[in-house]
């Protein structure tokens, strides 16, 4: 009787240990993206943005993240046949996967994998810029590609219910179709801080 009873609470301490206690987070954050797209003569664009999200902590190291981010327009130019043309666009994305978690007391650590997709209009911009300049180029339609962002972060918790994010980076990709080439992956850089509520 009394290993059973041993038992029992040894079960309950670990089944309960297993389970988080802050169930739901919604958060709200700051974005800059470094975005590298794949054209010749083509300089790396900057984008200011942010957004939020929530998540879903189901288990005490696992959880399930979805993101919606949204970047203000960001002016580039391109060489193209010994013309230059200057074309400027947002950015969107919206993501959602999977969070391991370390739930240390104050700290708490993690790393995502997030999938989803994404929309810039700035290639459509570019290559109407090129047609209105006189180059020959089919215009480009708009596209919601495939995009990946990996990466993790720490949040600092200051309430129960409040953290801060001095931190995410992340490894982004994405899949665009550019007009003047046929390369389409664009490995991107983000960065993201904010904060964080939990309930």
């Amino acid at each position: 009787m009394k290993s059973s009873v041993v038992s029992l609470v040894f079960f309950l301490f670990v089944t309960t240990s297993l389970f988080a206690q802050d169930r739901f987070e919604v958060f709200g954050e700051y974005s800059y993206l470094h975005f590298s797209p794949t054209i010749a003569g083509t300089s790396s664009r900057s984008f200011n943005g942010g957004g939020g999200g929530a998540q879903f902590n189901f288990a005490k190291f696992l959880a399930v993240k979805g993101e919606f981010m949204g970047y203000g327009s960001s002016t580039f130019t391109a060489d193209y046949l010994g013309h230059t043309y200057t074309a400027s666009g947002n950015m969107f994305t919206y993501l959602f996967g999977p969070v391991i978690r370390i739930p240390l007391w104050y700290v708490k650590p993690f790393g995502e994998v997030l999938l989803g997709g994404s929309n810039t209009n700035a290639y459509v911009n570019l290559s109407n810029a090129i047609v209105a300049g006189g180059g020959a180029i089919s215009r480009t339609p708009n596209q919601h590609p495939f995009t990946l962002a990996l990466g993790g972060g720490l949040d600092l918790k200051l309430t129960e219910h409040v953290s801060i994010r001095p931190g995410e980076v992340d490894f982004v990709l994405t899949r665009y179709t550019n007009p003047l080439t046929s390369t389409n992956n664009q490995n991107n850089f983000r960065y993201c801080g904010g904060v964080v509520f939990t309930f």
